[in-house]
């Protein structure tokens, strides 16, 4: 449902898969932190991974929005990895206070004891883990596939141009 509500929204399956990719980005780290803390799988840990999947899919989607803001205010001179480029900076600060708010605001749930805290600690696991993972991903690795994308698109054209000259 979301991948359609992406493609919809885009009017584009590339990017639409870009931004679902960082769902298993995040998952990476939720489960990461979740074994570590030795904590099972329960209904507290799923519902901290359908938080930090909504967290997930709305940063990427911010980051694509970005970089596709930045191609359109795009001047003559510069490049399309400039831009690209541009949109990816622009988007740093505000995802790493994203991460931050998150990260801090559930850090005292995690070194907290008390009555209700076996219940938090598992649904706040999986959000920490994955939003330091999911941060890499949409920080660093959307610009690159982006850039990757766009060069696999000129190839292609390139390749029918040359195919159809012949």
């Amino acid at each position: 449902i979301i991948l359609g509500l992406l493609i919809v929204a885009f009017r584009s399956v590339a990017e639409s898969v870009l931004i679902l990719l960082s769902v298993p980005f995040a998952m990476v780290g939720g489960v990461f932190l979740q074994w570590m803390l030795g904590y099972s799988m329960t209904t507290a840990v799923i519902i901290g991974y359908i938080a930090l999947f909504a967290v997930a899919i709305q940063t990427g989607i911010i980051m694509i929005s970005f970089i596709r803001q930045a191609l359109l205010r795009r001047t003559a001179g510069e490049t399309y990895m400039d831009a690209v480029l541009d949109g990816s900076v622009l988007r740093l600060r505000p995802k790493l206070m994203t991460v931050a708010a998150t990260v801090l605001s559930l850090l005292p749930i995690m070194l907290s004891s008390g009555p209700g805290m076996e219940i938090m600690k598992p649904i706040a696991t999986p959000t920490i883990g994955g939003m330091i993972s999911s941060t890499v991903y949409v920080l660093f690795l959307i610009p690159c596939l982006f850039a990757i994308g766009e060069d696999i698109r000129r190839f292609r054209q390139r390749r029918a141009a040359l195919g159809g000259a012949h």
